[in-house]
């Protein structure tokens, strides 16, 4: 199978004379067709909703776009809430999911009348001394613990993750809640990450939809929504078929009749976490190939580096290259595909067969539109690269400028070695 890009060469021709590569690019008609595939997906639930995981792609100009199909926000730090609250994402819209909280994103999250999901029991009282009461709505995080799987493949190891409560503790934190003032509660759980299969959502919710059951009978407390949070995976290589959206959609569906009908719990809404699936196939790194290395391998080397993509030398992550003009020209030459950082894992390749590349040609690095740009850093004193968003109607918009010199010195401001700096280079 091929994997197909959204933007041409010729395109890329004309994007680059106004911003030089290195740059995330973002489809716009990709992210709209997406969300609105979603939206109809989960139509049979009356109250469901989707809080787009801020993390994944934290811009305002791409959230704004699923904000228009009724996406919430689902914030993790006092950061993510300013932006949510910065583009006019309040109240139930934000889901406020962190863990090892401090007591500033709390309060910021209480203020801005988000959903709070708590990650620990022990978060309750630290909760309430931190904003002085337990709101009416209420969310806890719920880990099985065990081998989560999927037919006879082990899918994830919730038992070895930091997140969420055993079955004991989120009864025990139902019922000192409910003593609290608690009124309505939502039930959260992440089993598995990046799942390219139509079964796990409804395998997730048929764990979460029986855990609400059994609480709503042992605690009496009133079940407001179920959260599947994220987990829904994009076919980063190209031999993988994606998701089906519509099937898993229906998957839900058919295990919320088979479990919560029967327990008079067919008014509790549904609301999912996605980011990756969201955003991931909807954005790519554009970045040039600026030299070539001949020794004990043939390197090619690029004007990106992991600062700006991050994935394959952490997770040693495979995202799929095109040779933008080059698509059909076979792949005979065998690279490894890296960056200038002082790192030897700098690399968005390895043994990769790919078409002849000469110095000059664009090399568009595929799936980047979620954990991509936002896991970028600074170290090298490299910079972040711009974002630039493809418009339906073919032009483009700068989303995010390139970070300068000034950008990576400004927190030395306040200093003389950095007034210094300042005035002397920028």
């Amino acid at each position: 199978m091929k994997k197909s890009t959204f933007v041409t060469k010729e395109q890329l021709d004309h994007i680059v004379k106004e911003f030089p590569t290195p740059f995330h690019l973002y489809d716009e008609r990709g992210i709209r067709e997406n969300a609105k595939a979603l939206k109809e997906a989960f139509s049979w639930n009356p109250g469901y909703k989707e809080y787009f995981a801020v993390k994944a792609t934290p811009n305002p100009f791409l959230i704004n776009i699923l904000k228009e199909y009724g996406c919430g926000c689902d914030c993790s730090s006092y950061t993510e809430l300013m932006l949510s609250d910065a583009i006019g994402v309040k109240g139930g819209d934000i889901m406020f999911s962190s863990n090892d909280t401090p007591a500033e994103d709390y309060i910021l999250a209480d203020k801005l009348g988000a959903i709070i999901n708590l990650d620990d029991i022990t978060h309750i009282d630290f909760l309430e001394k931190t904003i002085g009461h337990i709101p009416e709505t209420i969310s806890c995080r719920f880990n099985p613990g065990g081998l989560f799987k999927i037919s006879n493949d082990i899918m994830d190891n919730p038992g070895d993750s930091k997140y969420g409560m055993t079955k004991a503790q989120i009864t025990e934190a139902f019922r000192i809640l409910k003593e609290k003032g608690a009124r309505q509660f939502g039930i959260h759980a992440f089993l598995a990450s990046n799942t390219v299969t139509n079964e796990y959502y409804p395998m997730l919710a048929k764990v979460l939809f029986e855990e609400a059951v059994r609480l709503k009978k042992e605690t009496g407390a009133h079940i407001k929504f179920i959260n599947l949070s994220g987990g829904i995976g994009i076919p980063y290589r190209p031999d993988q078929d994606p998701n089906d959206i519509r099937v898993i959609g229906d998957g839900v569906r058919r295990v919320y009749e088979e479990v919560l009908v029967p327990a008079g719990m067919d008014d509790v809404a549904i609301y999912t976490e996605l980011g990756r699936y969201m955003m991931g196939p909807y954005g790519c790194l554009v970045t040039t190939a600026i030299h070539e290395k001949h020794t004990y391998k043939e390197y090619i080397g690029v004007d990106a580096c992991a600062v700006h993509l991050m994935r394959p030398a952490m997770y040693g992550a495979y995202h799929h290259i095109t040779v933008a003009g080059k698509e059909e020209e076979p792949c005979t030459c065998k690279y490894d595909v890296s960056g200038s950082l002082c790192e030897n894992n700098d690399k968005f390749a390895i043994d990769r067969m790919l078409p002849k590349i000469e110095k000059g040609d664009y090399l568009i690095i595929h799936d980047t539109g979620a954990h991509g740009f936002s896991m970028g850093y600074n170290y090298n004193g490299k910079l972040r690269s711009a974002e630039v968003l493809l418009k339906e109607d073919g032009s483009t918009q700068l989303i995010r400028r390139a970070e300068t010199p000034a950008d990576y010195f400004a927190t030395f401001d306040c200093f003389e070695i950095g007034k210094k700096l300042l005035q002397n280079h920028l």
